[in-house]
C-alpha cells in the first residue's frame, strides 16, 4: 500500500559526503517494503545530472528502526494523554518502559474524578512504588473493577423502624450513613455496612419529603414549607445530634415557602429548595438568607444542582439554570408524557436523567461549550408505572418505580458509542420536544430486582449497595460485596492458572529446543510444586495409569 509524505517534506539522499541531491517530496513513493525515489532528471550539488528514474533511499535509513519507546517521555505523556482507559491499559503491555509511563501518568486521576470524584480517607500517590499510598491507576481499576459486581450475587438486608412510607433517603457515603424519612415524620439514621439503627429524630409534625447531607449540613424539606436542618458537631461520632433536644446552636429552621416542599439540594455554598408553590428558592448557607427565587411553571418535583447550574424539573418540563447570574439556560419542553417526578446528573454535570409519569427514562447531555445546547441521547422503558426515584454511580444508573422494581442500567457502552459516532449524533439530534418516544434508542436495562410489593418512592447507589425505601414503611438494602469478594477470589485463581500454564510452556519450549522429548513426570513434578491437580498427571488413558508395553 504506498503513501505520500506531506508537500513541506524534503528528503535529501547521500552518496557520498560530497554529493547530495534535493528531491521534490511529490516524487516520494513506498511499496511497502522499500522506499524509492520516482523523480525526473536532476542536477546534484556537484553538478552532476542524474537520468535514473528511482534512486533507493539509503540503507541506512531502513535500518534505523524506531518505535514509540524511543520518542523522549514528555511526548509520550502527551500522547497519552489522547487515550482512554482501555488504550492506555493496551499500552503499558508492550514495554517496561511504557508501562511505568503510563501507570504514573496524570491522566488516571483525570479518569478517576471523572467517573466518581475525588476519593475519601484514602492516602494516593502519583508514584507507583510507593507501598503506603496507592496509585491513581490501581484506584481506577478497582473502582472499575468493583463497578461489575452488580451483576453479581447479592443478599437483602431489611431495616425495621419507620412505621409508615419512606418517601426519601440520603446515602452519605463519606460516613458511610443512610438518612430516611416519611410519612411518619421521623428522620432515622442507618450504618451502611451493619445496616442497624443510629439515631433517630423527634416527630416534626409534618411529612417529610426530601432529605440531603455532606460533611457540614443535614437538611430536610416538609409538606408543611419548613425547611429543617442540622450542623454538624465536632467530635460527634455521627456527625449531626438530632436524637436530642432542640439546640439553636446546631439546629434551624426556614420558611418562605408557600407549599410542600418535594425536593432539596447543597453545593458548598447554597442550599436550594424546590416546593408546589412553583419556585425553587436559593439560601445561604452561612446566613441562611434567600438570595434568588427561580420561577416555574408548573409544580417543582425534584432538582439537582451542579457546580455552576442547577436542573430542575416542573411538570413535565426540565429547566436548566445558570447559578452565578440565576438566569435561564435552557428548557427542554414535554420531556414526558405527564410529571417528571426524578432527576439524577453524572459527577461532572454533563449528563442529565429523568423519569417520568409515563415510566420512561431519558438520558440528556448538556453541550460544554457554554451555548446551552441540550440534545436527548438515549431512551429506555424498564418499568410500567411512574418512575419516582433515579440515581447515578458510574456506570450504573438506578430507577425505583411504582411497579415495585428496581431497574439497573449500564450506560458504559452507550457512552462509549457517543464518543466514537458523535457525527453521526449531532445528524439525529432531538429538538428538545422529547414527547415521542424514540424506539431505536429504546433497550432493556442490564438487570431487573424486585423490590416489594408496593410502590417504591427513593433509591440510592454506593459502597457496592442498593438501598430503596417505599409503601411497605421498611428500608431494603441489596448487598453486592460478596459478589466483589469473589470475583477478587476468581480473577486471583485465573491469575495463578496463568502463571502455571506459562511455566509449563517454557519448560516445554526449552525441552523442544534441546531435541528432547518432554517428560511427562517433569510436568507433573512442576504442577505439584505450584499446587495444581494435587500433583498427578492424568494421561490419555484416564484414571487407570496403565502404561503402554
Amino acid at each position: 500500500m504506498a503513501f505520500e509524505c506531506k508537500v513541506n517534506t524534503d528528503i535529501v539522499v547521500t552518496k557520498d559526503s560530497e554529493d547530495t541531491t534535493e528531491v521534490d517530496s511529490n516524487h516520494i513513493v513506498s511499496s511497502g517494503k522499500s522506499l524509492v525515489i520516482d523523480s525526473e532528471p536532476v542536477v546534484t550539488n556537484s553538478g552532476k545530472l542524474i537520468h535514473s528514474a528511482k534512486l533507493p533511499i539509503d540503507a541506512c535509513l531502513l535500518s534505523d528502526h524506531r518505535t514509540i519507546a524511543d520518542l523522549p517521555p514528555a511526548l509520550i505523556s502527551e500522547i497519552f494523554n489522547c487515550l482512554d482507559p482501555k488504550e492506555l491499559g493496551v499500552v503499558s503491555c508492550v514495554s517496561p518502559s511504557l508501562y511505568w509511563i503510563a501507570s504514573d501518568h496524570h491522566v488516571w486521576k483525570e479518569f478517576y474524578c471523572e467517573r466518581w470524584g475525588l476519593p475519601t480517607g484514602v492516602p494516593v500517590s502519583l508514584n507507583a512504588e510507593c507501598s503506603d499510598e496507592r496509585s491513581w491507576k490501581a484506584l481506577f481499576v478497582e473502582r472499575e473493577f468493583r463497578s461489575k459486581t452488580f451483576l453479581g450475587r447479592y443478599t437483602i438486608d431489611t431495616l425495621y423502624g419507620h412505621t409508615e412510607p419512606v418517601r426519601t433517603l440520603f446515602v452519605l457515603l463519606s460516613k458511610k450513613l443512610i438518612i430516611t424519612s416519611g410519612y411518619d415524620s421521623i428522620i432515622r439514621m442507618w450504618d451502611v455496612e451493619d445496616g442497624y439503627s443510629i439515631a433517630s429524630s423527634r416527630p416534626l409534625g409534618c411529612t417529610i419529603r426530601a432529605v440531603a447531607a455532606d460533611s457540614k449540613l443535614l437538611i430536610a424539606g416538609g409538606s408543611d414549607g419548613f425547611i429543617h436542618g442540622w450542623r454538624a458537631e465536632e467530635g460527634h461520632p455521627h456527625l449531626f445530634d438530632i436524637k436530642g433536644p432542640q439546640n439553636q446552636n446546631t439546629e434551624f429552621r426556614l420558611w418562605e415557602h408557600q407549599g410542600p416542599i418535594t425536593c432539596i439540594g447543597l453545593d458548598s455554598s447554597r442550599i436550594y429548595s424546590g416546593s408546589w408553590d412553583m419556585t425553587v428558592r436559593v439560601w445561604d448557607r452561612v446566613s441562611l438568607k434567600c438570595l434568588t427565587v427561580l420561577m416555574h411553571n408548573d409544580w417543582v418535583w425534584s432538582l439537582v444542582p451542579h457546580d455552576a447550574t442547577v436542573v430542575s424539573t416542573s411538570g413535565s418540563d426540565v429547566y436548566i439554570w445558570e447559578t452565578n447570574t440565576f438566569s435561564l439556560i435552557d428548557i427542554i419542553k414535554d420531556a414526558h408524557v405527564g410529571n417528571a417526578y426524578s432527576l439524577a446528573r453524572s459527577h461532572t454535570g454533563n449528563f442529565i436523567f429523568t423519569g417520568g409519569e409515563d415510566g420512561a427514562i431519558h438520558m440528556f447531555e448538556i453541550a460544554s461549550n457554554g451555548c446551552g445546547s441540550v440534545r436527548r441521547l438515549a431512551t429506555w422503558g424498564p418499568h410500567t408505572g411512574p418512575v419516582y426515584s433515579l440515581s447515578f454511580e458510574f456506570p450504573w444508573l438506578v430507577s425505583a418505580s411504582s411497579d415495585g422494581k428496581l431497574s439497573l442500567i449500564d450506560v458504559r457502552k452507550l457512552l462509549k458509542n457517543i464518543r466514537h459516532s458523535s457525527t453521526k449524533l449531532a445528524k439525529k439530534r432531538d429538538s428538545s420536544s422529547g414527547n415521542n418516544l424514540d424506539q431505536k434508542n429504546m433497550e432493556p436495562p442490564q438487570r431487573m430486582l424486585h423490590g416489594s410489593g408496593g410502590s417504591l418512592f427513593c433509591v440510592g447507589i454506593g459502597a457496592d449497595r442498593i438501598i430503596c425505601g417505599g409503601e411497605e414503611g421498611t428500608v431494603r438494602i441489596w448487598n453486592f460485596s460478596q459478589a466483589f469478594e469473589m470475583a477478587k477470589r476468581v480473577s486471583a485463581l485465573k491469575a495463578l492458572r496463568f502463571e502455571n500454564r506459562m511455566r509449563r510452556r517454557k519448560l516445554q519450549n526449552e525441552m523442544d529446543s534441546k531435541g528432547q522429548r518432554v517428560d511427562p513426570c517433569v510436568i507433573a513434578a512442576k504442577s505439584q510444586m505450584s499446587g495444581e491437580r494435587n500433583g498427578v498427571w492424568y494421561n490419555k488413558r484416564g484414571m487407570t495409569r496403565k502404561v503402554k508395553g
